[in-house]
């Protein structure tokens, strides 16, 4: 029988999500939860729900969210780790309000929350917890008693994440015909976002020409890259590039989008390019159209051969570092040195220094001041560790 391990004091953990429409006449009512106040081009709106009706109206994030589920309860079992997991959305069923009234009525008072974002910017992050306030607020109106709710911090960089990636650009990359491999170039995506969300995301000291958003990205195209060279033996050339727009054409976004980059590629002679979506946990829908059919599309009308390596999802080794999160946490709300070792139910040393790879070191669990500013102003962020500034 495996030892158990210790969450104390938490009794749950949130997994917190996007939320996709699963039928066609889901599609509009929840572009409309999802534009709801922030001025997206009707247009646009029309675009991206021609997105959905082409895959049948249906989002792949709710059945990728389940089989997360899966695998982090399965985790949590075979480890010993005695934690329910909750599933709840910002803009579609199971809506995070729902879920959070469930826990409260099945008497958690302490719920840990996992977003599906692993990276600092205002939409990734503090919009999360902005809702999470938004829900809490409604629960108290109800007259229910609140739990605390904490967020995990960023993992964009824990071993557990980055390693699926590297492996799967190095599958990719083996993919791909044998005459153009070895001169392959590798273009790491994440979703755009206005310039001035980006150089102010992250800590107020370190805002600036892409703040935190650009810097965390950068930092894991370089780890990946490095592990792909040590285990192809080729150093391929790379470069991070944009997705998924959806402002008005007047305001700046980061760029390159990765279709003028693969134009821009093989104009310059490149004979390949995989396409690696570091930005995103899971296969949803902004992967699923906007590389797998766009850009797909945009390569072979270049004839250039393009490949896209696979996200997370629900990887064992991603559910691992998730379970590796919440001890952390746990052991630092219990007043232990999360640096060093702690004692879990049986009364065995276990490690749970906050685990990082690259040059960025592990996140904050208390998001600062000004940390990621809101576009105009809302609720208070959820929890006392992060004033809304």
């Amino acid at each position: 029988m495996r030892d158990a391990l210790d969450a104390t004091p938490y009794d749950a953990l949130l997994l917190l999500s996007f939320g996709g429409p699963e039928g066609p006449d889901e599609v509009v009512p929840f572009l409309e939860n999802v534009t709801r106040g922030r001025g997206i081009p009707k247009e646009r709106l029309k675009e991206v729900g021609q997105h959905y009706f082409l895959f049948g109206g249906v989002s792949p994030i709710n059945d990728q969210n389940r089989a997360l589920l899966d695998a982090l309860r399965k985790d949590f079992a075979e480890h010993g780790l005695d934690l329910p997991v909750y599933w709840g959305n910002r803009n579609w069923g199971p809506y995070l309000t729902d879920t959070l009234r469930e826990a409260v009525a099945d008497g958690r008072r302490r719920v840990l929350v996992l977003a599906t974002s692993a990276y600092a910017s205002y939409s990734g992050c503090r919009q999360y917890r902005e809702d999470l306030a938004a829900a809490l607020a409604t629960l108290e109106a109800e007259g229910l008693e609140l739990p605390r709710v904490d967020k995990l911090r960023h993992y964009f960089n824990h071993p557990g994440f980055v390693e699926p990636m590297i492996e799967g650009v190095c599958k990719s990359l083996a993919d791909l015909p044998e005459d153009v491999r070895a001169g392959a170039h590798i273009a790491f995506t994440t979703h755009s976002i206005p310039t001035s969300a980006a150089d102010t995301s992250g800590p107020v000291e370190g805002h600036g020409d892409g703040g935190a958003y650009v810097r965390q990205h950068m930092d894991v195209a370089g780890l990946i890259a490095d592990a792909v060279r040590e285990r192809t033996g080729t150093d391929h050339p790379w470069r991070l590039v944009y997705q998924s727009r959806s402002g008005a054409p007047h305001i700046p976004w980061l760029e390159p989008d990765i279709c003028d980059h693969l134009e821009e590629r093989h104009g310059a002679g490149v004979p390949a390019v995989v396409m690696a979506p570091i930005g995103f946990v899971s296969d949803h829908m902004e992967v699923l159209y906007d590389l797998d059919t766009e850009a797909t599309a945009k390569a072979a009308e270049l004839g250039l051969p393009v490949r896209r390596s696979a996200t997370v999802g629900a990887d064992p080794r991603f559910a691992a570092a998730i379970r590796d999160l919440v001890l952390e946490r746990s052991a630092t709300e219990r007043g232990g040195d999360a640096a060093g070792k702690v004692g879990d139910a049986t009364g065995k040393g276990r490690d749970v220094s906050p685990c990082a790879l690259g040059a960025l070191g592990p996140s904050h669990d208390l998001c600062p001041v000004g940390c990621c500013p809101a576009r105009a102003p809302k609720p208070a962020a959820a929890g006392a560790d992060s004033p809304y500034a």
